[in-house]
């Protein structure tokens, strides 16, 4: 929650030096530590279907990436990441939606009342809206991460059962990989950049890979999914302060609340209901005498 609170917040600064394309692709510098590490995970080839899961996980990094860079454009168009990062937080809806359509899973309570505290979180941060433009700038921008972070998500809980999780998150980062490698090919890059800039892309990049690789040792040191997941989900209370503090970003009332109710609405669709517990096992033959 804290790494990715803190690529919250840098990403605000690079996205107003930078292209949205390039923050993106010069930050994966970044995941390359993390990728090595999770290269040598003892664990890496155990699963069901270890090749099905890591294109799947693969996949997941791809779409991500690209939603990142609309993310760090929704900020470049004017967004405070006060209002941005939480509301782009909301990808979870459409990983709820996308699993009750796709995987048959019923909604419980919360995610329940998560989907209509969206609504009303969409609706108050659509500040200084008017007839003439019914969205703010970057919020509809912002829609776009929103929409393929959901995707993403549900590949990666779908990959989660085909491989171990060390190899999703290993596969994951790698799929960022290749956006970055092809961009300077069709976008105009600025190399000569400051060396506090190179430290805060790659910072970015780190930060963003290595709250992914903690997340991994939550579950791995017993964390239930319950309690681990609306935690990670809730990374924006770390960004929020950050930003109104340190950028000195100061939200007005309406978007302030709107911040709260998209803060409720992740925590209510992060809550998965628990398993199922298997049936009991029918009698046999000798259970009968």
């Amino acid at each position: 929650m804290a790494l990715w609170g803190a690529w919250g917040v840098l990403s605000k600064p690079l996205s107003n030096q930078l292209s949205a394309w390039q923050v993106q692709s010069l930050s994966t510098i970044g995941l390359v530590p993390v990728i090595i590490w999770l290269a040598r995970a003892p664990r890496l080839t155990q699963g069901t279907k270890v090749r099905c899961g890591f294109w799947q996980a693969f996949a997941a990094g791809g779409i991500a990436s690209a939603g990142n860079v609309a993310c760090y454009q929704a900020l470049a168009v004017g967004g405070n990441a006060a209002s941005v990062i939480p509301f782009t937080s909301l990808y979870p809806l459409v990983t709820v939606l996308l699993a009750v359509g796709l995987l048959g899973e019923r909604l419980n309570r919360y995610q329940l009342g998560g989907i209509g505290a969206s609504l009303i979180a969409l609706y108050l941060l659509n500040v200084g809206a008017d007839a003439a433009s019914p969205l703010t700038p970057w919020l509809g921008v912002a829609l776009i991460p929103v929409l393929l972070w959901g995707v993403s998500a549900l590949l990666q809980k779908i990959a989660t059962t085909h491989g171990s999780p060390e190899l999703v998150t290993l596969a994951f980062l790698m799929g960022f990989l290749p956006l970055g490698a092809v961009t300077p090919a069709f976008q105009s890059f600025e190399w000569n950049l400051a060396p506090r800039t190179w430290f805060l892309l790659i910072a970015l990049g780190f930060f963003f890979a290595l709250g992914n690789l903690t997340l991994i040792h939550a579950y791995g040191r017993g964390g239930r999914a319950s309690v681990v997941t609306p935690l990670a989900s809730l990374y924006s209370i770390v960004t929020i302060p950050i930003a109104i503090f340190l950028l000195g970003e100061r939200p007005g009332p309406r978007e302030g609340l709107g911040i709260l109710v998209a803060l409720a609405a992740i925590a209510g669709l992060a809550i998965e209901s628990p398993a199922a517990p298997p049936a009991p096992a029918s009698p046999g033959p000798n259970q009968n005498r």
